[in-house]
């Protein structure tokens, strides 16, 4: 959530901004927020000097009264004022219920350093890291080669539950879990991340207090008879350890990691990518979270995408990190990296992991506050969140990239260990 006080004393540079999302509702609301603003502070005013004006009443009533004198007329001037006091509140209390709305309707507001663009087209590529594979074949697409190695099924899964979900078997379901394990193992053993097994289901306030609600409902899976939702992301339940809390800052930053399902409805993608494991309703992801000094966390954006990278490299993996534009960023971030893997399939990059840096937005909506002393005023810590990172696209871009002429897919060596030691998936 963005601050009305910053809102309303840097109208002009907060437009411009987002503006640059390219989102013409964005911009309307904040006129509409700026507007409602200014008319709740006026109405304050008003009623801050009837009030006054109603003491005054008072007092001359109290001091006329005893002497016999009549007061009636000074009686119904009070009642007066307190009828325009209560239709002031009450149209206060409208402004206020309509300002939080259009708040936390509101995104992020884009770093200065973010390049600025409309679409993907627009976005930066900061580095590439690795050279794409050669081959004496034509590749297949993962999910032909998961087939003919009998470890992927998507018609069965279909059958089970719809459209847009898999059946990993054998070495398929061992090969996800081995990458599980081997990312987390990276982050918490080499990277110094917390562990965490949070809920897979999250309540309305922690969605509101990530940005996935209320404006993104439709992209969620609510149970029904119930305030519970289904977790789009780790990123969810980790953001809301401290919701309502106020941390000591001594103790950050405070990086945590964790191993969630995810579930998207993936509404608006109708047609993208509706083959193979790229974008289910139901996957795997390994996510970090970190809370960050508000100074520092530019910084631990930088970290944790370097971790994210390190997952890729170890994997053998070509890849390139993207500096999103205005145009592309998500609801709450204000800086995003994105790590695109190489796919044989589509002869180019597919995203991987998303690492943003959400500076005060998230701890706004969430009141996550710290105290770099005891007797300090509290001040909104920054969180960042990251894919360290999504399963079934590492799966399938395992797949693709160490395909074989013969039909097997060889391992890579960092995943050995956790596979007894298997070098191939063979037919």
């Amino acid at each position: 959530m963005l601050d009305l006080k910053y809102i309303q004393e840097n109208f002009e540079e907060v437009k411009k901004r987002l503006i640059s999302r390219g989102q013409p509702q964005v911009v309307a609301d904040l006129e509409e927020v700026h507007r409602l603003a200014d008319r709740m502070k006026r109405l304050g005013q008003e009623v801050q000097a009837l009030r006054e004006k109603r003491n005054r009443i008072s007092e001359e009533v109290k001091k006329l009264k005893p002497k016999g004198q009549d007061v009636s007329a000074l009686i119904e001037e009070s009642r007066k004022v307190g009828e325009e006091i209560s239709g002031h509140e009450k149209e206060l209390r409208e402004i206020e219920e309509r300002l939080n709305s259009l708040l936390l309707r509101l995104p992020n507001l884009p770093h200065e350093s973010v390049p600025v663009g409309s679409s993907a087209e627009e976005n930066v590529v900061v580095r590439v890291v690795g050279e794409p594979p050669v081959f004496d074949f034509e590749p297949l697409p993962h999910w032909d080669i998961g087939k003919n190695l009998g470890i992927l099924d998507f018609e069965r899964a279909a059958k089970i539950t719809g459209s847009r979900f898999a059946l990993y078997f054998g070495l398929g379901a061992r090969l996800e879990r081995a990458l599980i394990n081997f990312m987390l193992d990276l982050h918490t053993k080499e990277k110094g991340f917390k562990e965490v097994l949070p809920p897979f289901i999250a309540n309305e306030a922690s969605l509101t207090g990530t940005g996935n609600l209320p404006k993104f409902a439709e992209d969620l899976f609510k149970l029904e008879g119930y305030d519970w939702y289904l977790i789009p992301t780790a990123e969810v339940p980790l953001t809301n350890i401290y919701r309502q809390e106020i941390i000591d800052g001594a103790t950050l930053p405070q990086r945590f990691v964790a191993y969630t399902p995810c579930f998207r409805s993936e509404a608006g993608s109708y047609g993208k990518d509706i083959r193979g494991l790229i974008r289910q309703h139901q996957f795997n992801k390994v996510e970090m979270m970190i809370f960050s000094l508000p100074e520092k966390s530019l910084e631990e954006l930088e970290f944790m995408t370097s971790c994210a990278e390190e997952v890729l490299k170890r994997l053998g993996l070509a890849y390139r990190v993207v500096a999103l534009c205005t145009g592309d960023m998500g609801f709450a971030s204000g800086k995003t990296f994105d790590l695109e893997v190489w796919m044989p399939s589509r002869n180019g990059y597919l995203e991987i992991s998303s690492c943003s840096d959400c500076f005060d937005f998230q701890a706004r909506r969430a009141q996550i506050r710290f105290k770099r002393e005891a007797k300090t005023k509290p001040e909104f810590v920054h969180t960042l969140n990251g894919s360290g990172l999504a399963v079934g696209r590492t799966v399938s871009a395992i797949l693709e990239n160490y395909q074989q002429k013969d039909g097997s897919v060889i391992i890579p060596e960092a995943l050995r260990p956790y596979l007894d030691g298997l070098e191939a998936i063979c037919p």
